[in-house]
Protein backbone atom coordinates (compact mmCIF):
# COMPACT_ATOMS: atom_id res chain seq x y z
CA UNK A 1 0.00 0.00 0.00
CA UNK A 2 1.25 3.78 -1.07
CA UNK A 3 1.53 6.19 1.45
CA UNK A 4 0.01 9.75 0.22
CA UNK A 5 3.45 10.94 -0.04
CA UNK A 6 5.15 8.12 -1.72
CA UNK A 7 7.40 8.38 -4.52
CA UNK A 8 6.31 7.61 -7.73
CA UNK A 9 6.30 3.67 -8.83
CA UNK A 10 9.02 1.34 -10.32
CA UNK A 11 7.15 1.88 -13.74
CA UNK A 12 8.52 5.34 -13.59
CA UNK A 13 12.29 4.32 -12.63
CA UNK A 14 12.12 2.26 -15.76
CA UNK A 15 10.93 4.73 -18.27
CA UNK A 16 13.94 6.75 -16.26
CA UNK A 17 16.34 4.09 -17.21
CA UNK A 18 15.44 3.79 -20.61
CA UNK A 19 15.40 6.80 -21.01
CA UNK A 20 19.01 7.89 -19.87
CA UNK A 21 20.08 4.61 -21.54
CA UNK A 22 18.64 6.03 -25.26
CA UNK A 23 20.38 9.51 -24.35
CA UNK A 24 23.87 7.95 -23.52
CA UNK A 25 23.73 5.83 -26.72
CA UNK A 26 23.03 9.03 -28.67
CA UNK A 27 25.97 11.06 -27.15
CA UNK A 28 28.56 8.18 -27.68
CA UNK A 29 27.34 7.51 -31.22
CA UNK A 30 27.61 11.16 -31.87
CA UNK A 31 31.26 10.76 -30.47
CA UNK A 32 32.31 7.99 -32.70
CA UNK A 33 30.89 9.71 -35.61
CA UNK A 34 31.97 13.22 -36.40
CA UNK A 35 30.49 13.15 -39.82
CA UNK A 36 27.13 13.01 -38.77
CA UNK A 37 25.13 15.70 -40.66
CA UNK A 38 23.42 18.62 -38.01
CA UNK A 39 20.16 17.78 -39.40
CA UNK A 40 20.23 14.04 -37.99
CA UNK A 41 21.41 15.75 -34.56
CA UNK A 42 18.44 17.93 -34.07
CA UNK A 43 16.45 15.19 -34.87
CA UNK A 44 18.28 12.98 -32.17
CA UNK A 45 17.83 15.80 -29.41
CA UNK A 46 13.82 16.38 -31.04
CA UNK A 47 13.25 13.06 -30.09
CA UNK A 48 15.05 13.30 -27.10
CA UNK A 49 13.15 15.81 -25.99
CA UNK A 50 9.92 14.03 -26.97
CA UNK A 51 10.60 10.72 -24.98
CA UNK A 52 11.52 13.56 -21.61
CA UNK A 53 8.25 14.82 -22.13
CA UNK A 54 6.39 11.87 -22.15
CA UNK A 55 8.83 10.59 -19.64
CA UNK A 56 7.27 14.04 -17.21
CA UNK A 57 4.15 13.06 -17.97
CA UNK A 58 4.15 10.21 -16.51
CA UNK A 59 5.71 11.48 -13.59
CA UNK A 60 3.11 14.16 -13.05
CA UNK A 61 0.13 11.50 -13.25
CA UNK A 62 1.92 9.69 -11.12
CA UNK A 63 1.81 12.61 -8.29
CA UNK A 64 -1.44 13.36 -9.76
CA UNK A 65 -4.35 14.95 -7.52
CA UNK A 66 -6.22 12.04 -8.81
CA UNK A 67 -4.38 9.28 -7.58
CA UNK A 68 -3.58 11.36 -4.32
CA UNK A 69 -6.86 11.23 -3.20
CA UNK A 70 -7.53 7.36 -4.13
CA UNK A 71 -4.27 6.89 -1.40
CA UNK A 72 -6.55 9.09 0.85
CA UNK A 73 -9.36 7.12 0.36
CA UNK A 74 -11.59 10.37 -1.06
CA UNK A 75 -12.50 11.47 -4.43
CA UNK A 76 -10.44 13.91 -6.44
CA UNK A 77 -13.11 16.80 -6.01
CA UNK A 78 -13.37 16.37 -2.18
CA UNK A 79 -9.80 16.82 -2.28
CA UNK A 80 -9.60 19.50 -4.56
CA UNK A 81 -12.69 21.03 -2.50
CA UNK A 82 -10.24 20.99 1.01
CA UNK A 83 -6.97 22.61 -0.89
CA UNK A 84 -9.27 25.19 -1.89
CA UNK A 85 -10.53 26.35 1.74
CA UNK A 86 -7.34 26.31 2.85
CA UNK A 87 -5.98 28.03 0.02
CA UNK A 88 -8.08 30.52 1.77
CA UNK A 89 -5.15 31.19 4.72
CA UNK A 90 -2.08 32.04 2.34
CA UNK A 91 -4.38 34.31 0.47
CA UNK A 92 -5.52 36.04 3.77
CA UNK A 93 -1.95 36.83 5.08
CA UNK A 94 -1.06 37.98 1.51
CA UNK A 95 -4.43 40.11 1.89
CA UNK A 96 -3.58 41.41 5.67
CA UNK A 97 0.08 41.88 4.85
CA UNK A 98 -0.43 44.09 1.11
CA UNK A 99 -3.86 44.78 0.55
CA UNK A 100 -5.14 45.61 3.77
CA UNK A 101 -5.22 49.80 3.88
CA UNK A 102 -4.89 50.09 -0.30
CA UNK A 103 -7.27 50.74 -2.61
CA UNK A 104 -10.36 49.77 -2.85
CA UNK A 105 -10.62 48.65 -6.73
CA UNK A 106 -7.03 46.26 -5.66
CA UNK A 107 -9.11 44.39 -2.99
CA UNK A 108 -11.69 43.83 -5.39
CA UNK A 109 -9.82 42.65 -8.45
CA UNK A 110 -7.69 40.49 -5.82
CA UNK A 111 -10.80 38.66 -4.44
CA UNK A 112 -12.39 38.47 -7.75
CA UNK A 113 -9.15 37.05 -9.22
CA UNK A 114 -8.41 34.36 -6.51
CA UNK A 115 -12.21 33.44 -6.27
CA UNK A 116 -12.39 32.78 -10.08
CA UNK A 117 -8.54 30.71 -9.76
CA UNK A 118 -10.61 28.85 -6.97
CA UNK A 119 -13.37 27.66 -9.14
CA UNK A 120 -11.31 27.21 -12.26
CA UNK A 121 -9.53 24.85 -10.42
CA UNK A 122 -12.49 23.07 -8.87
CA UNK A 123 -14.99 23.22 -11.55
CA UNK A 124 -12.92 24.07 -15.14
CA UNK A 125 -14.55 26.51 -17.42
CA UNK A 126 -18.15 25.61 -15.61
CA UNK A 127 -17.35 28.88 -13.57
CA UNK A 128 -19.03 30.48 -16.50
CA UNK A 129 -22.37 29.46 -14.60
CA UNK A 130 -21.62 31.85 -11.35
CA UNK A 131 -19.44 34.54 -13.96
CA UNK A 132 -22.98 34.28 -15.87
CA UNK A 133 -25.23 34.86 -12.95
CA UNK A 134 -22.67 37.48 -11.47
CA UNK A 135 -22.79 40.06 -14.45
CA UNK A 136 -26.73 39.55 -14.96
CA UNK A 137 -26.93 40.65 -11.22
CA UNK A 138 -25.31 43.87 -12.04
CA UNK A 139 -27.19 44.45 -15.26
CA UNK A 140 -30.25 43.79 -12.91
CA UNK A 141 -29.74 46.20 -10.10
CA UNK A 142 -28.68 48.63 -12.68
CA UNK A 143 -31.60 48.48 -15.29
CA UNK A 144 -34.09 47.84 -13.06
CA UNK A 145 -33.01 49.91 -9.90
CA UNK A 146 -34.30 49.61 -6.36
CA UNK A 147 -37.50 48.30 -7.44
CA UNK A 148 -39.95 45.40 -6.12
CA UNK A 149 -39.70 44.16 -10.11
CA UNK A 150 -35.77 43.74 -9.73
CA UNK A 151 -36.13 41.72 -6.10
CA UNK A 152 -38.69 39.41 -7.83
CA UNK A 153 -36.81 39.13 -10.90
CA UNK A 154 -33.50 38.53 -9.21
CA UNK A 155 -35.66 36.09 -6.93
CA UNK A 156 -36.98 34.21 -10.22
CA UNK A 157 -33.78 33.92 -12.21
CA UNK A 158 -31.55 33.39 -9.10
CA UNK A 159 -33.35 30.43 -8.35
CA UNK A 160 -34.58 28.58 -11.35
CA UNK A 161 -30.86 28.94 -12.36
CA UNK A 162 -30.00 26.94 -9.83
CA UNK A 163 -32.76 24.84 -9.74
CA UNK A 164 -31.68 24.15 -13.66
CA UNK A 165 -28.43 23.38 -12.49
CA UNK A 166 -29.57 21.11 -10.15
CA UNK A 167 -31.80 19.34 -12.65
CA UNK A 168 -29.34 18.52 -15.00
CA UNK A 169 -26.36 17.40 -13.22
CA UNK A 170 -28.25 15.42 -10.50
CA UNK A 171 -27.05 11.69 -9.61
CA UNK A 172 -28.08 9.49 -7.10
CA UNK A 173 -25.35 10.59 -5.05
CA UNK A 174 -23.93 13.18 -3.35
CA UNK A 175 -21.41 15.05 -5.88
CA UNK A 176 -19.25 18.03 -5.34
CA UNK A 177 -19.95 20.29 -8.85
CA UNK A 178 -20.54 23.60 -9.77
CA UNK A 179 -23.95 23.99 -8.10
CA UNK A 180 -22.62 23.43 -4.83
CA UNK A 181 -21.00 26.96 -4.31
CA UNK A 182 -23.54 28.13 -6.72
CA UNK A 183 -26.30 27.59 -3.91
CA UNK A 184 -24.08 30.15 -1.45
CA UNK A 185 -24.08 32.55 -4.66
CA UNK A 186 -27.79 32.17 -4.87
CA UNK A 187 -28.34 33.66 -1.38
CA UNK A 188 -25.62 36.22 -1.62
CA UNK A 189 -27.36 37.56 -4.97
CA UNK A 190 -30.80 37.83 -3.62
CA UNK A 191 -29.99 39.23 -0.73
CA UNK A 192 -28.06 41.57 -2.82
CA UNK A 193 -30.61 42.92 -4.75
CA UNK A 194 -33.20 43.23 -1.43
CA UNK A 195 -30.65 45.02 0.41
CA UNK A 196 -30.32 47.43 -2.63
CA UNK A 197 -34.72 47.82 -2.84
CA UNK A 198 -34.02 48.48 0.93
CA UNK A 199 -31.54 50.74 0.38
CA UNK A 200 -34.07 52.96 -1.52
CA UNK A 201 -36.42 53.62 1.10
CA UNK A 202 -37.34 56.03 3.61
CA UNK A 203 -34.85 54.96 6.59
CA UNK A 204 -37.50 55.15 9.12
CA UNK A 205 -39.80 52.80 7.37
CA UNK A 206 -37.34 50.19 7.51
CA UNK A 207 -36.43 48.14 10.94
CA UNK A 208 -33.12 48.57 12.89
CA UNK A 209 -32.08 45.08 11.38
CA UNK A 210 -32.59 46.09 7.72
CA UNK A 211 -31.29 50.13 8.36
CA UNK A 212 -27.89 47.79 8.84
CA UNK A 213 -28.29 45.89 5.73
CA UNK A 214 -29.83 48.25 3.36
CA UNK A 215 -27.73 49.75 0.58
CA UNK A 216 -27.67 53.19 0.04
CA UNK A 217 -24.79 53.44 -2.65
CA UNK A 218 -24.78 51.77 -6.32
CA UNK A 219 -22.59 48.84 -6.31
CA UNK A 220 -20.17 49.11 -9.04
CA UNK A 221 -19.45 45.56 -11.20
CA UNK A 222 -16.20 45.06 -9.61
CA UNK A 223 -17.80 45.34 -6.32
CA UNK A 224 -20.44 42.78 -6.79
CA UNK A 225 -17.62 40.61 -8.32
CA UNK A 226 -15.29 41.22 -5.13
CA UNK A 227 -18.25 40.35 -2.94
CA UNK A 228 -19.58 37.22 -4.95
CA UNK A 229 -16.08 35.47 -5.13
CA UNK A 230 -14.43 36.72 -1.92
CA UNK A 231 -12.10 33.50 -1.30
CA UNK A 232 -12.96 32.50 2.68
CA UNK A 233 -17.06 32.05 1.45
CA UNK A 234 -17.23 31.25 -2.19
CA UNK A 235 -17.34 27.64 -1.84
CA UNK A 236 -19.10 27.08 1.20
CA UNK A 237 -20.16 30.08 3.00
CA UNK A 238 -21.04 31.79 5.30
CA UNK A 239 -22.99 34.28 3.87
CA UNK A 240 -22.71 37.60 4.73
CA UNK A 241 -24.18 41.17 3.29
CA UNK A 242 -22.48 43.68 1.08
CA UNK A 243 -22.13 46.51 3.30
CA UNK A 244 -20.17 44.19 5.69
CA UNK A 245 -17.90 43.38 2.84
CA UNK A 246 -17.01 47.09 1.69
CA UNK A 247 -16.49 47.75 5.38
CA UNK A 248 -14.02 45.31 4.75
CA UNK A 249 -12.64 46.74 2.13
CA UNK A 250 -12.81 50.10 3.54
CA UNK A 251 -10.53 48.88 6.65
CA UNK A 252 -13.00 49.14 8.97
CA UNK A 253 -12.76 46.03 10.46
CA UNK A 254 -10.19 45.64 12.67
CA UNK A 255 -10.11 45.89 16.56
CA UNK A 256 -7.19 48.34 16.20
CA UNK A 257 -7.83 51.42 14.25
CA UNK A 258 -4.90 52.42 11.75
CA UNK A 259 -3.39 48.67 11.46
CA UNK A 260 -4.20 45.30 10.48
CA UNK A 261 -6.79 43.05 12.94
CA UNK A 262 -4.92 41.41 16.06
CA UNK A 263 -7.06 38.15 14.37
CA UNK A 264 -4.44 35.58 14.27
CA UNK A 265 -5.22 33.69 17.56
CA UNK A 266 -9.13 33.77 16.99
CA UNK A 267 -8.12 32.36 13.81
CA UNK A 268 -5.96 29.59 14.69
CA UNK A 269 -8.50 28.76 17.03
CA UNK A 270 -10.91 27.91 14.71
CA UNK A 271 -8.88 26.47 12.76
CA UNK A 272 -7.29 24.10 15.28
CA UNK A 273 -11.20 23.02 15.92
CA UNK A 274 -11.52 22.54 12.19
CA UNK A 275 -8.62 20.38 12.06
CA UNK A 276 -9.70 18.14 15.32
CA UNK A 277 -13.14 17.71 13.66
CA UNK A 278 -11.46 17.21 10.43
CA UNK A 279 -9.32 14.09 12.00
CA UNK A 280 -12.03 12.25 13.97
CA UNK A 281 -14.22 12.52 10.62
CA UNK A 282 -10.77 11.03 9.03
CA UNK A 283 -10.73 8.37 11.59
CA UNK A 284 -14.42 7.14 11.78
CA UNK A 285 -15.93 7.68 8.19
CA UNK A 286 -14.49 4.51 6.75
CA UNK A 287 -16.99 2.80 9.93
CA UNK A 288 -19.87 5.08 10.07
CA UNK A 289 -21.16 5.37 6.77
CA UNK A 290 -24.54 6.45 5.39
CA UNK A 291 -23.86 2.79 2.79
CA UNK A 292 -24.33 0.86 5.35
CA UNK A 293 -27.64 1.97 6.06
CA UNK A 294 -28.83 0.21 2.70
CA UNK A 295 -27.12 -3.05 3.55
CA UNK A 296 -28.76 -6.40 4.24
CA UNK A 297 -26.65 -7.10 7.39
CA UNK A 298 -27.92 -3.54 9.10
CA UNK A 299 -31.56 -5.22 7.98
CA UNK A 300 -30.22 -8.06 9.66
CA UNK A 301 -29.58 -6.67 13.42
CA UNK A 302 -31.81 -5.62 16.19
CA UNK A 303 -34.49 -3.18 15.60
CA UNK A 304 -32.55 -1.09 19.01
CA UNK A 305 -29.10 -1.84 17.03
CA UNK A 306 -30.62 0.15 14.02
CA UNK A 307 -31.96 2.49 15.90
CA UNK A 308 -28.16 3.16 17.74
CA UNK A 309 -26.81 3.01 14.66
CA UNK A 310 -28.63 6.05 12.86
CA UNK A 311 -28.32 8.04 16.11
CA UNK A 312 -24.32 7.77 15.85
CA UNK A 313 -24.21 8.06 12.31
CA UNK A 314 -26.81 11.13 12.88
CA UNK A 315 -23.99 12.86 14.79
CA UNK A 316 -21.21 12.21 13.06
CA UNK A 317 -22.21 12.80 9.49
CA UNK A 318 -22.23 16.42 10.65
CA UNK A 319 -18.58 16.76 11.07
CA UNK A 320 -18.07 17.18 8.03
CA UNK A 321 -20.09 20.43 7.31
CA UNK A 322 -18.59 21.64 10.53
CA UNK A 323 -15.27 21.12 9.25
CA UNK A 324 -15.60 23.03 6.40
CA UNK A 325 -17.61 26.34 8.41
CA UNK A 326 -14.52 26.26 10.92
CA UNK A 327 -12.08 26.51 8.66
CA UNK A 328 -13.44 28.82 6.44
CA UNK A 329 -14.77 30.71 9.39
CA UNK A 330 -11.18 31.29 10.47
CA UNK A 331 -9.85 32.51 7.10
CA UNK A 332 -12.70 35.42 7.26
CA UNK A 333 -11.42 36.01 10.66
CA UNK A 334 -7.66 36.61 9.41
CA UNK A 335 -9.00 38.99 7.24
CA UNK A 336 -10.82 41.14 9.38
CA UNK A 337 -14.35 40.26 7.98
CA UNK A 338 -14.81 38.00 10.97
CA UNK A 339 -14.80 41.41 13.19
CA UNK A 340 -18.52 41.95 15.26
CA UNK A 341 -17.31 44.95 17.64
CA UNK A 342 -16.74 45.10 21.24
CA UNK A 343 -18.26 43.18 24.11
CA UNK A 344 -16.73 44.15 27.34
CA UNK A 345 -13.64 45.72 26.06
CA UNK A 346 -13.02 42.65 24.24
CA UNK A 347 -13.07 42.31 20.35
CA UNK A 348 -15.65 40.04 19.08
CA UNK A 349 -14.80 37.94 16.10
CA UNK A 350 -18.32 35.67 15.11
CA UNK A 351 -19.91 37.79 12.38
CA UNK A 352 -19.01 34.76 9.85
CA UNK A 353 -19.46 32.05 12.87
CA UNK A 354 -21.44 29.07 10.89
CA UNK A 355 -21.21 26.78 13.95
CA UNK A 356 -21.59 27.66 17.92
CA UNK A 357 -19.32 24.65 18.71
CA UNK A 358 -20.40 23.59 22.77
CA UNK A 359 -24.13 24.25 21.98
CA UNK A 360 -24.42 22.19 18.90
CA UNK A 361 -22.27 19.07 21.40
CA UNK A 362 -24.34 19.73 24.51
CA UNK A 363 -27.62 20.90 23.43
CA UNK A 364 -30.21 18.47 24.36
CA UNK A 365 -32.81 20.40 22.34
CA UNK A 366 -33.81 20.21 18.54
CA UNK A 367 -34.13 23.83 18.12
CA UNK A 368 -31.07 23.93 20.56
CA UNK A 369 -29.12 22.24 17.22
CA UNK A 370 -30.87 24.65 14.73
CA UNK A 371 -29.73 27.22 16.47
CA UNK A 372 -25.98 26.46 16.43
CA UNK A 373 -25.60 24.63 12.90
CA UNK A 374 -25.24 26.85 10.10
CA UNK A 375 -26.09 29.68 11.75
CA UNK A 376 -25.66 32.42 8.61
CA UNK A 377 -27.70 30.58 6.35
CA UNK A 378 -30.16 30.38 8.70
CA UNK A 379 -30.04 34.03 9.54
CA UNK A 380 -29.94 34.91 5.77
CA UNK A 381 -33.81 33.14 5.66
CA UNK A 382 -34.93 34.57 8.59
CA UNK A 383 -34.12 38.37 7.74
CA UNK A 384 -35.07 37.63 4.18
CA UNK A 385 -37.60 35.47 3.83
CA UNK A 386 -39.82 34.26 7.02
CA UNK A 387 -39.98 37.44 8.50
CA UNK A 388 -40.85 39.33 5.36
CA UNK A 389 -43.52 36.73 5.02
CA UNK A 390 -45.11 38.78 8.34
CA UNK A 391 -47.84 39.79 5.70
CA UNK A 392 -49.66 36.27 6.48
CA UNK A 393 -50.10 36.64 9.80
CA UNK A 394 -49.33 33.38 10.56
CA UNK A 395 -45.84 32.39 12.39
CA UNK A 396 -46.24 28.46 11.44
CA UNK A 397 -47.09 29.12 7.42
CA UNK A 398 -44.32 31.73 7.79
CA UNK A 399 -41.52 29.21 9.23
CA UNK A 400 -43.30 26.14 6.52
CA UNK A 401 -43.03 28.26 3.78
CA UNK A 402 -39.28 29.16 4.50
CA UNK A 403 -38.25 25.23 5.12
CA UNK A 404 -39.99 24.30 2.39
CA UNK A 405 -37.25 27.38 0.44
CA UNK A 406 -34.60 25.50 2.26
CA UNK A 407 -35.22 22.10 0.69
CA UNK A 408 -35.78 23.31 -3.03
CA UNK A 409 -32.53 25.66 -2.52
CA UNK A 410 -30.58 22.21 -1.30
CA UNK A 411 -31.85 20.14 -3.96
CA UNK A 412 -34.16 19.05 -6.22
CA UNK A 413 -33.95 15.38 -4.37
CA UNK A 414 -37.20 13.99 -1.79
CA UNK A 415 -34.77 13.42 0.70
CA UNK A 416 -34.43 16.98 1.64
CA UNK A 417 -38.33 17.84 1.18
CA UNK A 418 -38.43 15.10 3.43
CA UNK A 419 -35.70 16.38 6.28
CA UNK A 420 -37.09 19.67 6.50
CA UNK A 421 -40.75 18.70 7.20
CA UNK A 422 -39.34 16.34 9.79
CA UNK A 423 -37.66 19.63 11.03
CA UNK A 424 -40.76 21.67 10.76
CA UNK A 425 -42.68 18.74 12.75
CA UNK A 426 -40.06 18.27 15.53
CA UNK A 427 -40.37 21.55 16.40
CA UNK A 428 -43.55 22.25 16.60
CA UNK A 429 -44.10 19.25 18.68
CA UNK A 430 -41.10 19.94 20.88
CA UNK A 431 -42.60 23.52 21.56
CA UNK A 432 -45.77 21.98 22.84
CA UNK A 433 -43.63 19.56 25.43
CA UNK A 434 -41.87 22.62 26.87
CA UNK A 435 -44.90 24.65 27.20
CA UNK A 436 -46.82 21.88 28.87
CA UNK A 437 -43.53 21.02 31.00
CA UNK A 438 -43.48 24.69 31.83
CA UNK A 439 -46.91 25.08 32.57
CA UNK A 440 -48.54 21.60 34.50
CA UNK A 441 -46.93 21.72 37.58
CA UNK A 442 -46.39 18.28 38.54
CA UNK A 443 -44.01 17.96 35.41
CA UNK A 444 -42.38 21.16 36.29
CA UNK A 445 -41.42 20.05 40.02
CA UNK A 446 -40.60 16.60 38.51
CA UNK A 447 -38.16 18.67 35.98
CA UNK A 448 -36.52 20.52 38.90
CA UNK A 449 -35.48 17.43 40.96
CA UNK A 450 -31.69 17.89 40.78
CA UNK A 451 -30.89 14.00 41.25
CA UNK A 452 -33.17 12.95 38.43
CA UNK A 453 -31.63 15.74 36.14
CA UNK A 454 -28.61 14.00 34.84
CA UNK A 455 -30.90 11.10 33.99
CA UNK A 456 -33.36 13.50 32.31
CA UNK A 457 -30.54 14.96 30.32
CA UNK A 458 -29.71 11.60 29.07
CA UNK A 459 -33.00 10.72 27.70
CA UNK A 460 -33.28 13.92 25.91
CA UNK A 461 -30.15 13.77 24.30
CA UNK A 462 -31.06 9.88 23.22
CA UNK A 463 -33.76 11.28 21.91
CA UNK A 464 -32.43 14.04 20.09
CA UNK A 465 -29.84 12.28 18.10
CA UNK A 466 -31.63 9.44 17.36
CA UNK A 467 -34.77 11.86 15.66
CA UNK A 468 -31.75 14.23 14.01
CA UNK A 469 -30.42 11.10 12.32
CA UNK A 470 -33.71 9.99 11.32
CA UNK A 471 -33.85 13.05 9.82
CA UNK A 472 -30.49 13.20 8.27
CA UNK A 473 -31.20 9.92 6.59
CA UNK A 474 -33.67 11.37 3.81
CA UNK A 475 -30.96 14.11 4.02
CA UNK A 476 -28.25 12.06 2.70
CA UNK A 477 -29.14 9.58 1.11
CA UNK A 478 -31.53 12.24 -1.12
CA UNK A 479 -33.51 9.78 -3.20
CA UNK A 480 -37.01 8.03 -2.44
CA UNK A 481 -36.05 4.31 -2.85
CA UNK A 482 -33.37 4.98 -0.34
CA UNK A 483 -34.51 6.53 2.62
CA UNK A 484 -37.39 4.68 2.21
CA UNK A 485 -35.76 1.61 2.35
CA UNK A 486 -34.14 3.23 5.75
CA UNK A 487 -37.01 3.96 7.03
CA UNK A 488 -39.90 0.39 6.89
CA UNK A 489 -36.18 -0.98 8.73
CA UNK A 490 -37.06 1.10 11.82
CA UNK A 491 -40.75 1.13 11.33
CA UNK A 492 -40.98 5.00 10.31
CA UNK A 493 -40.03 5.81 13.90
CA UNK A 494 -39.83 9.20 13.80
CA UNK A 495 -42.91 10.04 11.75
CA UNK A 496 -45.09 7.32 14.24
CA UNK A 497 -43.66 9.45 17.28
CA UNK A 498 -43.96 12.90 16.44
CA UNK A 499 -47.27 12.51 14.30
CA UNK A 500 -48.79 11.03 17.55
CA UNK A 501 -47.25 13.60 19.89
CA UNK A 502 -48.72 16.30 17.53
CA UNK A 503 -52.30 15.66 18.12
CA UNK A 504 -51.86 13.78 22.01
CA UNK A 505 -49.97 16.52 23.54
CA UNK A 506 -53.41 19.23 23.02
CA UNK A 507 -55.28 16.59 25.30
CA UNK A 508 -52.31 15.91 27.93
CA UNK A 509 -51.64 19.59 28.21
CA UNK A 510 -55.77 20.19 28.49
CA UNK A 511 -55.15 17.41 31.22
CA UNK A 512 -52.24 18.39 33.39
CA UNK A 513 -52.50 22.39 33.42
CA UNK A 514 -54.45 23.45 35.99
CA UNK A 515 -57.73 25.94 34.68
CA UNK A 516 -56.38 28.87 36.80
CA UNK A 517 -52.41 27.92 34.95
CA UNK A 518 -54.37 28.75 32.02
CA UNK A 519 -55.71 31.52 33.23
CA UNK A 520 -52.54 33.57 34.40
CA UNK A 521 -51.48 32.96 30.84
CA UNK A 522 -54.54 34.67 29.24
CA UNK A 523 -53.88 37.65 31.43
Amino acid sequence: MRTPWAVPGPELGVKLQRFAHIRGARSWGSLGAPAVKMASAAEGDVGSAVELVGVLRSAFQELSLNKLATSLGASEQALRLIISIFLGYPFALFYRHYLFYKDSYLIHLFHTFTGLSIAYFNFGTQLYHSLLCVVLQFLILRLMGRTITAVLTTFCFQMAYLLAGYYYTATGNYDIKWTMPHCVLTLKLIGLAVDYFDGGKVQNSLSSEQQKYAIRGVPSLLEVAGFSYFYGAFLVGPQFSMNHYMKLVQGQLTDIPGKIPNSTLPALKRLSLGLVYLVVYTLLSPHITEDYLLTEDYENHAFWFRCMYVLVWGKFVLYKYVTCWLVTEGVCILTGLGFNGFEGGKAKWDACANMKVWLFETTPRFTGTIASFNINTNAWVSRYLYKRLKFLGNKELSQGLSLLFLALWHGLHSGYLVCFQMEFLIVIVERQAARLIRESPALSNLASIRVLQPFFYLVQQTIHWLFMGYSMTAFCLFTWDKWLKVYKSIYFLGHVVFLSLLFILPYIHKAMVPRKEKLKKTE
